[in-house]
């Protein structure tokens, strides 16, 4: 019998991929935020700025994941 995926991906990759998974959630309610009628400047100004965030996020994640899988 074979032995489910999720039980060969050690420990800190199955933390880091549901860390990774949860920000990417986060981003896109931040782009569907932005895609809001009537926004004002300010609130475009803030969710793009934590959009920015989020996008840096997923990308030192994702670099982090990388490394992780490639040891």
């Amino acid at each position: 019998m074979a032995t489910p995926v999720s039980n060969k991906i050690e420990s800190t990759l199955k933390v880091m991929l549901n860390e990774l998974k949860d920000e990417c959630l986060a981003c896109i309610k931040l782009i569907n935020q932005l895609e809001l009628d009537n926004l004002s400047e300010e609130q475009i100004d803030e969710l793009s700025g934590e959009l920015t965030a989020s996008v840096t996020h997923l990308n030192t994640q994702s670099n982090n994941i990388k490394e992780e899988i490639e040891q």
